[in-house]
């Protein structure tokens, strides 16, 4: 025992990273309510979720925020909403994670002029802005703007906090969302690295800080990691981390002071291993997922917050909320893993392991350095990730990755959603509320007509005269802020001055995977009467998770159909068009937000109108009681995350195509 003692240790360190949950919807009273329960429940930091017309600069009274505010998040549009969501939390006293991109520089002024309007000083606020639109370009969907133009408004949000806010985390760089779109662990660590260095590299070019400067805003830059269930790999690639960033930041930043190059981190666990199959196989999942980021104290986490077991079948409720913050505390409090120097010190497989992921990382992100960097290099990125995504979605079907459940022991004995409710209401997810929305929106429409029109309008034009100078943005946003602006005004500013972007699909990095697997339904596809069948492959409404359009038209294409596929955000409107135009004769839409009932009303409504009658189906996080309205509208098929035989979805495809020329044709 090298002198350890067994049995509790009296000396036993406090927990060193910050227990969080993600959390926010509805309303910023209704997250309040939230994150208070939150806290009384253990919990030490704020992780906040924005929905999704606040991450894309939208204010929730614009026709495209329709069905979508409040459901993945709380809608943010002005200072207002930020005093509600807030309320009664003392800011000097919260680590507050803010998991928004685009948007950030918007969010970040708010939370500023909050401070103000509080009497706390910025030296006192403690916290983390995600600000990394890369992963957004590959992943997650929520850009706005140029590549270009996000990084000078990502690196002016860190070169103000770093100057004004000195213990605010500016950047959290997100590997999660890369592993969630199939990375590998050195894909990961490789991609991720090469987003620091973009960045980095703008603001020691930019010249605005000097060596000192420069060093400091190292020792602030952060990472979202994931931790997936490969145990010994995800251990294996926190080390690799830890290493390469020490690496990275004393050879080319120059940086000497060790701890300003620790590697800084914190972790959400992998969501998309995740099933709606037997979800109560999740809990354990989740567990040992954590067990990958805190195990090794060389490469601990500083922060961590755990999915609830259920979020494959919807938006947890405050009890599923609570199993997540009871599983850390059980590994912090009653477990010995804090007790003991690194476990791995000195292991000849934990250290050749790291070693490897290490090699070949350094030389992926070298390749990507040298081909321009990530900004240059967001296409092929992006066309590598669909790739692997691929191969993995291909080993689940074909059993070569096992996943218990799903397709290895899915025998099921009773209904184990039913038994874990655990409450007395009768839904096994939370909901976004209805009325609290429409109250929502109508308390916003009043705020716009009684605000001071003429201040906003003057400080809107200070802002668009910063925007395309080379003055930092963030004195203007935050004058802003105070003057009664909204999300949609900061947001349409920075269009005036940037314009707007739309990323790649990658879906040409997919081809092949499954070589002749779909070799059967082309044939038949080939067979039928009316020459080619067109795809329509959709992403309607503002969710930008793109993973499961992706394989599906990837998949399609093998299957003998004419795939089109224009990538996210488009509105019924403009899939109804295509849908006309192309005379396509199916589509797919895929819908992650819970915005999946008005989407689909709105969709069959505007083909009404255009006089298109095509069969329609939807795949997405879909609750059982949504399933049956969907079909009452007239979808033909539901895929949910259980549907995980892509060449049993794409024969289904085929059945319905089939029918319609049948039909057509009698």
């Amino acid at each position: 025992m090298r002198g350890y003692s067994v049995g509790p240790h009296l000396d036993r360190p406090d927990p060193p990273w910050v227990m969080r949950t993600y959390a926010g919807h509805s309303s910023a009273s209704a997250s309040n309510q939230l994150f208070r329960a939150n806290m009384a429940n253990g919990q030490t930091g704020l992780s906040v979720a924005f929905d999704l017309p606040t991450q894309l600069g939208l204010d929730p009274d614009d026709p495209r925020s329709a069905g979508e505010v409040g459901k993945v998040g709380v809608p943010i549009a002005h200072l207002g909403h930020l005093h509600q969501l807030f309320d009664g939390i003392a800011l000097d006293a919260m680590n507050t994670s803010m998991t928004i991109n685009a948007t950030a520089t918007w969010l970040f002024s708010l939370y500023l002029a909050l401070a103000d309007e509080t009497g706390i000083p910025y030296d006192r606020l403690s916290g983390t802005t995600q600000n990394d639109i890369v992963k957004e370009y590959l992943s997650r969907g929520t850009f706005i703007f140029t590549p270009e133009a996000s990084r000078r408004l990502t690196v002016d949000l860190i070169e103000f906090s770093v100057v004004h806010v000195p213990k605010w985390n500016p950047i959290n760089i997100c590997s999660y969302h890369l592993q969630e779109a199939g990375a590998t662990p050195v894909q990961e660590v490789a991609y991720a690295l090469a987003t620091a260095v973009g960045i980095l590299d703008a603001v020691r070019d930019g010249g605005r800080l000097d060596s000192d400067g420069l060093a400091k805003v190292v020792g602030r830059m952060s990472f979202f990691v994931n931790s997936g269930i490969r145990l010994i790999e995800e251990i294996a690639k926190m080390r690799a981390f830890v290493a390469l960033w020490d690496e990275l930041t004393r050879t080319r930043y120059g940086v000497e002071d060790p701890k300003l190059r620790r590697f800084r981190f914190g972790v959400q666990v992998n969501s998309l291993g995740l099933t709606e199959s037997q979800p109560e196989n999740n809990v354990y999942r989740i567990m040992l997922e954590a067990l990958g980021v805190t195990l090794s104290r060389d490469a601990r986490a500083r922060a961590l917050q755990l999915p609830a077991w259920n979020e494959a079948i919807g938006l947890p409720r405050p009890v599923d909320q609570q199993w997540s913050l009871r599983a850390q505390q059980i590994l912090a409090y009653e477990t010995d893993l804090l007790e003991y120097p690194d476990i791995f010190e000195g292991s000849h497989v934990m250290e050749g392991l790291t070693d490897e992921i290490v090699d070949q990382a350094r030389s992926e992100l070298n390749r990507i350095v040298a081909a321009g960097g990530v900004f240059a290099q967001i296409d092929e990125m992006k066309a590598a990730l669909v790739h692997a995504q691929t191969e993995r979605a291909h080993a689940i079907e074909t059993g070569i990755q096992p996943v218990v459940g799903v397709n290895l022991y899915h025998e099921q004995t009773g209904s184990s959603n039913d038994s874990l409710l655990l409450d007395t209401g009768t839904k096994s997810h939370l909901s976004a509320d209805a009325s609290e929305i429409a109250r929502l929106i109508e308390e916003f429409v009043e705020f716009k007509r009684s605000r001071d029109s003429v201040a906003v309008e003057l400080a809107k034009r200070n802002l668009l005269r910063v925007a395309r100078s080379d003055d930092n943005v963030i004195p203007a946003t935050l004058a802003l802020a105070k003057a009664g602006g909204t999300t949609q005004d900061w947001a349409d500013t920075m269009r005036e001055a940037f314009g707007e972007f739309r990323a790649p699909t990658g879906i040409q990095g997919g081809a092949g995977v499954r070589e002749g697997q779909m070799d059967a339904l082309a044939e038949r596809l080939r067979r039928l009467p009316g020459g080619p069948a067109r795809l329509l492959v959709a992403k309607p409404g503002l969710d930008g998770h793109s993973n499961g359009a992706e394989q599906i038209a990837v998949a399609a294409r093998d299957a003998g159909f004419e795939v089109i596929y224009q990538g996210i955000r488009q509105t019924p409107t403009e899939i109804a068009s295509v849908a006309r135009d192309e005379d396509v004769d199916l589509i797919g839409l895929s819908i992650l937000s819970g915005s999946h009932l008005e989407l689909v009303d709105a969709l069959f409504a505007e083909l009404r109108s255009r006089g298109v009658s095509v069969p329609v189906i939807v795949g997405g996080i879909i609750p059982e009681d949504d399933i049956g309205q969907l079909i009452a509208l007239g979808v033909q098929r539901v895929f949910t995350p259980k549907h995980y035989q892509i060449t049993q979805i794409m024969a289904q495809l085929v059945d319905v195509v089939a029918a319609q020329r049948n039909l057509s044709q009698s």
